[in-house]
């Protein structure tokens, strides 16, 4: 339970870090460089992030699981 509470406190500092950093960005930086850093759509970018890592994760989490499937499909049969 211990482990949770800390990986949520981690998450969410990480989340408040990163909202800082665009905001900070955004606020001190001229338009041509925000449009290199963030991206032409500026106001969405936490959830082209967020999606981006999502499906990141889902290739990732589908390729070892074929990988498994490969390795082991011998032994089940």
């Amino acid at each position: 339970m211990k482990r949770v509470f800390w990986v949520a406190v981690g998450v969410t500092i990480g989340v408040v870090a990163v909202a800082k950093a665009q905001a900070y960005v955004k606020a001190n930086t001229p338009d041509k460089a925000r449009q290199f850093l963030l991206g032409p759509d500026q106001n969405n970018v936490m959830q082209r992030t967020l999606a981006g890592l999502i499906e990141e994760f889902n290739t990732a989490r589908k390729a070892r699981e074929a990988e498994l499937n490969r390795q082991y499909s011998g032994i089940a049969e």
